[in-house]
């Protein structure tokens, strides 16, 4: 039997075959580069699938790949633990905005037994110096990532290094570095929520940590016109990403501490202020707390200089208080 197909039906066949025709949306991605202790402390699978805006596609590298990848457009934000880089990039790229966005702490592993006696150091540059003279070996990232960047500071510091034949060259994430120190059984610098997400598949322990060097900053960067990446930035420091990230916890403790409200934080040099905690040496099962109050004329010339005692014109000053407390 014939259809017959009236001139009132067209206009319903012409919007039905259109929206058989019309593209789907096109998805939103947003491309970000972070250091690998981000990513191996497990903070973005509890914090990335809550931003709503886009699908965030994450390329793990250290610091130093990661900003590189933003000048070359292959992401479009960077969040980052290198000041000193940080720094270098920021002066190439006068585009870029910058933000920092929490802190925590590097801590320096080792085996427990503990044989170039890192416990008895008075500061971490005393503890790399006690390295370099025993027998055992020091595992570095050596791959331009924050961790690396501390590292290289440190032993300038200490003005010693381990000898060649001691010093380990790992080149990958801090938690093949971790890995590494255990197969050796040796000392490294780690990043504390990096190092507590794998304590239990570990025989290192944490027998240094509290003194100011170790202070542990992270930014995001990203160029001033991309959007998107403004919009995440945003949701990290002020919106729900901010909360997400404070109550993230490994071992039942906080990871990171959100970048305190009222401090500067638009700097490389920036540091956190209005007294806030951090941990202090730990010297087997006790630990001491420490309380890091700034008092701050302008930022410090780099992120070491607030380690020492004195004051300075143009520079913070940071006093330690120790607080006997339970963990």
């Amino acid at each position: 039997m014939a259809v017959r197909l009236t001139f009132d039906a067209l206009p319903l066949c012409f919007a039905l075959i259109l929206a058989g025709c019309t593209p789907a949306p096109q998805p939103h991605y947003l491309d970000i580069a972070t250091t690998t202790s981000v990513q191996n402390s497990g903070l973005l699978e509890a914090v990335l699938p809550a931003f709503a805006d886009a699908t965030v596609r994450v390329h793990a590298a250290g610091s130093g790949r990661a900003l590189e990848m933003l000048a070359d457009q292959v992401v479009d934000l960077v969040i980052a633990h290198a000041p000193e880089t940080e720094a270098r990039y920021l002066a190439q790229h006068p585009d870029w905005a910058y933000r920092k966005v929490a802190y925590n702490h590097f801590v320096i592993v080792g085996p427990s037994p503990d044989p170039a006696a890192v416990r008895d150091a008075t500061d971490a540059v005393d503890a790399f110096r006690r390295i370099a003279r025993s027998p055992v070996a020091f595992v570095s990232r050596g791959d331009g990532s924050g961790t690396h960047e501390r590292e290289q500071a440190l032993w300038k510091e200490a003005g010693l290094a381990p000898a060649p034949d001691q010093f380990v060259i790992s080149g990958r994430s801090m938690a093949i570095a971790l890995r590494h120190a255990q197969e050796r059984g040796g000392y490294t610098l780690s990043d504390d929520a990096t190092f507590r997400q794998m304590q239990r598949q570990l025989d290192l322990v944490v027998l240094f940590q509290g003194d100011a060097r170790l202070l542990n900053t992270y930014a995001v960067v990203y160029p001033r016109q991309a959007q998107l990446a403004a919009q995440f930035a945003e949701w990290l420091l002020r919106g729900r990403g901010r909360q997400l990230l404070a109550n993230y916890e490994v071992g039942g403790e906080p990871a990171f501490v959100p970048w305190p409200a009222g401090c500067p934080d638009d700097s490389p040099r920036s540091q956190p202020c209005l007294g806030q905690y951090a941990p202090s040496a730990a010297v087997g099962s006790s630990r001491l707390g420490s309380r890091i109050v700034s008092e701050c004329a302008s930022p410090p010339v780099s992120t070491l200089e607030t380690a020492l005692p004195s004051r300075r014109p143009g520079s913070c000053l940071v006093l330690s208080i120790n607080t006997d407390h339970d963990q």
